[in-house]
Formats: C-alpha cells, sequence, structure tokens
C-alpha cells in the first residue's frame, strides 16, 4: 500500500474519490503513449517470432481469409486467432505513409492491451477500502514499468493480449465479488472469451484456477460463485471463443487439432520445446526481475497478501484484493512451472498481480519505510550500471549486431537511462528525507521513469532496427528488383521471417549444416516442369554460412550486398548436383518431415 492506513474520511480530504481517480488515468494514459506508443512506427518487424505474427496477420487482411492463419504459404496454428485479426484490421486500416513498415499495425494490438491493463488496474483498486489515493497510478506504472512489459508491450506477439483479457476479466470477478451492488460480470467472461481466442485454453484455465484457490483461500465458495455467475458465464465465454475452433476444425480437419492442440499446448506442457527448458525455480528470478527495482515493496506485498492464510481466515470483501492478486499471482507461477517449456514471457498474465502487489504494500512503518530504502538502493545500484556502461557493453557480443555496442555508447542512450533511474532515486531519497511516510512515495519515484519511454526506449528500438534489421529490408528490396518470374528465392543461414514479409515472396529456408544444403538441393535443385520453369534461383545467405566450405563450393553470381547478409543467383542444376554429392556421403534429409515450427 502506497502509505500508512488512515481514515476514509482523511483520504477524501486529500483527493476526491471522483476528481483523483480521473487524474490519475488521465496520467496512466499519458505514461502509456509515451512507453508503448510514442514512435511505434518508426521500427519495422522484429524477428523471428514477432515477424511470424505480422506476416500472418497482414496475409489475412491480404487475402481475405479470415479463418486460417497462414505464414509464407504454409498454415500457422502456434495461436488462435485474435492477435492475427488485430493486426490484419490495422493492416488494412493504416495508411502506408502513416506505417511505412508496417511496425505501428503489427505492435499496436500488444501496445493497446498493455495501456488497457494499467487503467483496469487502476480503475479497480479503489474499491480495496485499504489503498490509498494514490494507489490505482502506483498500480498501473508498476504493471508498466516492470522491464518485461516494458519489452513485450511494443512487441507484435500475443502475449500481452493474452494478459490484458486475464487481467480484465479477473479483475471484473473481484469487483463483482467486492462491491455487492455491481452487476453481473458479463464483460469479464466476454474478456475470457477473447483470452481463449488470444492464447487457447490456457486463456480459460488460470482464471478459473485463481478463482478456485481465492475461494478455498476466503472459505467463500458460495459467496464468489453468487457473483460471478459461473454456469451463464461459462456459456458466454464458449459462445465466444468456440465458433472460430469449429470452423477452422471444419476446414483443416485433424492437422489442426494435432498442431494446435496436440503440439502448441500440450506438447509444449509436457515437453522441452525448441530448447526452452528450464529449472522448477525458472520463474522465482525472473518474477525478481519483472519486479525490479520495486521487488522489496513486491515481498511486502506478498506478505499483506499472506495474512490470515495460516488459519485460512476470512476478510471481508473489499478488503480482500491483496489475498486475491497473491492468488493469482500464485497460480500463474506455478502452472508454468509445472510446464516443461519455459519461457519468460509465459509470466506476463501473473504481472497485473504484481503489480497489485507492489501498489497495495503494507505494513508496519519500519518495514515499509525498510521496503522503500530497499527499492532505492536497488534503482541506484540499476542507475549506476547503466551509467558505467562504456566499460561492459563492448563486451556484448552478437553477430546479427555488429558495431551495437560501440553505436549505443555513441549515442549516449544508455548513459541517459543511467541518469534518468538516478534522477528518481534522488526524487525518492528527497521524499523520504523531508518526510519519512511520504503517502504519494511510490509514483513521485515512478513519473520520471516514464520519460524513459521517449527519450531512451524508442529511440534504442530505432538503434537496434537499424544495425540489425534494415539490412533485411534492404536485401528484400534488392531481391523485388532481381527476382526473374517464375524464380524461387530461399534462404541460407540465418533464416529471417521479415524477408518474406518485405518480399512478400515465399521463401524457402535452409539451415546452416550441410544438411541444410542438401534439403534445398532436394527441394529447389531442378525445374519440376511447365509451372516451374527458371533454371535459377535467388539466395540470400548471410556471410557466416557463406564462408563454410559446404556452401563456398555452391557455384553463383553474387548480385548484391546488404550489412551480413548476400544475394546470389544459383543455378539449379549445380545445387542439385552438391545436394547429390552430400546424400552420398551420408549426409541426411530432413525437409519432408513434420515439423509445426515450420514457416
Amino acid at each position: 500500500m502506497d502509505g500508512p492506513r488512515f481514515s476514509l474520511q482523511a483520504r477524501r480530504t486529500v483527493l476526491s474519490p471522483r476528481g483523483g481517480l480521473r487524474i490519475q488515468l488521465l496520467l496512466l494514459l499519458l505514461a502509456g503513449g509515451l512507453l508503448f506508443l510514442w514512435r511505434l512506427n518508426a521500427v519495422g518487424q522484429v524477428d523471428e517470432t514477432p515477424a511470424l505474427f505480422a506476416a500472418a496477420g497482414r496475409a489475412m487482411a491480404e487475402t481475405g481469409d479470415w479463418i486460417t492463419p497462414r505464414v509464407n504459404g504454409h498454415p500457422r496454428f502456434d495461436k488462435p486467432v485474435l492477435i492475427y485479426w488485430l493486426i490484419g484490421l490495422g493492416s488494412s486500416w493504416l495508411p502506408s505513409a502513416l506505417d511505412p513498415l508496417g511496425g505501428l499495425a503489427a505492435c499496436l494490438p500488444s501496445a493497446l492491451a498493455t495501456i488497457a491493463v494499467m487503467l483496469a488496474l487502476a480503475i479497480t483498486v479503489p474499491l480495496d477500502r485499504g489503498a490509498m489515493p494514490t494507489a490505482p497510478l502506483a498500480a498501473g506504472l508498476a504493471f508498466a514499468l516492470s522491464p518485461l512489459v516494458l519489452v513485450w508491450g511494443r512487441v507484435s506477439v500475443s502475449d500481452p493480449l493474452l494478459t490484458a483479457c486475464v487481467a480484465v476479466a479477473l479483475l471484473g470477478f473481484w469487483r463483482a465479488y467486492a462491491d455487492p451492488h455491481s452487476r453481473r460480470p458479463w464483460f469479464a467472461w466476454l474478456a475470457l472469451g477473447l483470452a481463449v481466442l488470444a492464447k487457447g485454453p490456457v486463456g480459460l484455465l488460470l482464471p478459473l484456477l485463481v478463482l478456485l484457490l481465492f475461494a478455498w483461500l476466503q472459505r467463500d465458495a458460495g459467496g464468489l460463485a453468487r457473483a460471478v455467475h459461473p454456469a451463464s458465464g461459462l456459456a458466454l465465454t464458449l459462445a465466444v471463443a468456440l465458433p472460430w475452433y469449429l470452423l477452422v476444425w471444419q476446414r483443416e480437419g485433424g492437422a489442426f487439432v494435432q498442431s494446435f492442440f496436440g503440439y502448441h499446448n500440450l506438447q509444449r506442457f509436457t515437453q522441452v520445446v525448441n530448447h526452452h527448458a528450464g529449472p522448477w525455480w525458472f520463474y522465482l528470478p525472473v518474477l525478481a526481475l519483472a519486479s525490479l527495482p520495486f521487488l522489496p515493496l513486491l515481498l511486502l506485498g506478498l506478505a499483506s497478501g499472506a495474512r490470515g492464510l495460516r488459519r485460512r481466515t476470512p476478510l471481508r470483501a473489499a478488503e480482500s484484493l491483496p489475498r486475491f492478486a497473491l492468488c493469482w499471482l500464485l497460480v500463474v507461477v506455478v502452472f508454468f512451472s509445472l510446464s516443461a517449456t519455459k519461457l519468460p514471457s509465459y509470466l506476463l498474465p501473473g504481472l497485473p498481480a504484481m503489480a497489485l502487489l507492489v501498489a497495495l504494500a503494507d505494513g508496519p512503518p519500519p518495514q515499509l519505510r525498510t521496503g522503500r530504502l530497499g527499492s532505492l538502493l536497488l534503482l541506484a545500484l540499476l542507475a549506476l550500471v547503466l551509467l558505467v556502461a562504456p566499460l561492459w557493453l563492448p563486451r556484448v557480443h552478437d553477430p546479427e549486431m555488429p558495431g551495437l555496442a560501440e553505436a549505443l555508447i555513441a549515442s549516449g542512450l544508455v548513459r541517459g537511462a543511467g541518469m534518468l533511474t538516478l534522477a528518481a532515486a534522488a526524487v525518492g531519497a528527497l521524499r523520504l528525507w523531508r518526510h519519512p511516510m511520504p503517502r504519494a512515495w511510490l509514483p513521485s519515484v515512478q513519473l520520471p521513469l516514464v520519460l524513459l519511454g521517449p527519450l531512451v526506449l524508442a529511440p534504442l528500438a530505432g538503434q537496434v532496427d537499424h544495425i540489425r534489421q534494415a539490412p533485411v529490408r534492404a536485401m528484400a528490396a534488392t531481391v523485388r528488383q532481381h527476382l526473374r518470374p517464375a524464380e524461387p528465392l530461399a534462404m541460407a543461414g540465418i533464416n529471417k521471417p521479415s524477408l518474406h514479409y518485405y518480399s512478400r515472396q515465399v521463401v524457402h529456408y535452409a539451415g546452416q549444416p550441410p544438411t541444410g544444403l542438401r534439403n534445398l538441393g532436394e527441394q529447389l535443385g531442378s525445374p519440376t516442369g511447365p509451372r516451374d520453369p527458371s533454371p535459377t534461383l535467388l539466395l540470400v545467405i548471410d556471410a557466416g554460412t557463406a564462408a563454410l566450405p559446404h556452401w563456398r563450393a555452391v557455384p553463383h553470381r553474387s548480385l548484391a550486398t546488404a550489412g551480413l547478409y548476400r544475394l546470389w543467383r544459383v543455378e539449379r542444376q549445380a545445387l542439385a548436383q552438391l545436394s547429390s554429392a552430400l546424400a552420398r556421403k551420408g549426409v541426411p534429409s530432413t525437409w519432408r518431415t513434420h515439423d509445426p515450427e515450420r514457416y
């Protein structure tokens, strides 16, 4: 909680409920715009996964097929359809002059979903009778300023959309429970239907587990059921979610069921996919990172939410938000800890609960002061790390981003982030020095950090885009210039889905090892008939792959260079001969093997 408890009358004298909440909502809208919308159209697609989402959404708009997502000629059943619909609508409506790189249409759903969570948290917090007047602002900013949210809130993936749907649903359920005069939470069940369209069954399973755990700890299953109306609510959720699943199943049949439910849901949970393994405690350090620099306040919030749990003492409904947030965070952490496949982004649906626990952190004054001082120390330590970036940035090497460290040092962006972070720590320290228990302490530290959006994060994204993605866009433009009628296009080595996005061509992707060369030779080694008359193909290959002996042996004519990438024209018959030679040496062929991740 943002300060010690005091009477409701005293709170009203500090800030009128309606007027104060309106001001805080306006501040959150401004902060969300600066953090997640500022210059969103100035960067292009980020490889690998975001570019796949962008390509599938744009394909829906261009083909008019709003049922089956497709990328590069293949059905994409990685995620349900909601994110593709939204990207497709953005691609249709946004003029190219406003969104020349496609980044705004692709990332706008994530940005708006993140801002929606900020506002939903702020609207819900005042119903908790123990919350301070500035707790709505503190909760919204605690979510937005989480390092994980700052990254994924500007990326075209489905996780922010799932997070928003789950957050709106769970906050709606708690509002219905805490306020007996509220209407039936139909909007919450509608949001759950959208969550299932955003990510699949997990969008329904997580909120139901949260409600079950909260009902058990509260010893009030009947009261919670009367508040949320589960029977009619589940019917509404299924009415929203099921039609698309039935339509795509009717069209695609077992391929959809096997890929979406069998691989992307069941197998990801029971087996390690794409080498994304992790120990059972994987999400504990991820949660600590996500809460920085307010980890000490999160620990206090966890203690606040855990009060009375040993005896399962029921709390008054209007004072149960910390306990509800604790149940929410625990379910997300435990559920995904049990999953064999682990990714940091899986924690996103639990971060609104983390934000509530930070904003509602409470305790005796000495503990609260210690938590605030600990947060300031972490903030100052982070500032120190950023200020000395010239000492450690040169040690960071990424073959896909040569010269990034030098560019960042020269731009001063990392040092600027350190200065802003240090300024926020100084503001917080000054307020604690002038008043040991200031009521609006947490927002006073958070608000300066919002400037990281326009002053650091957006320019930093531009730097990364210029070094990492601009060469791919340049190569895509060159491909369009050189591509002959019916000539195939391939990419070897570092595989970039954004090449498909920007070239608007089907791209045959081949891996770096000899297997990749044999696969490509078998797929495209020689013309197959009148519909495939071209004797040559265009091959985009990165410099590291081109230097390998088996790829260096490919006869080619060099056409262009852009950054790491080379454009070759290759005789298909010569490629077929090399592939046959590799086969005789025992190099395996894998392109006929079913691969749900292939694009």
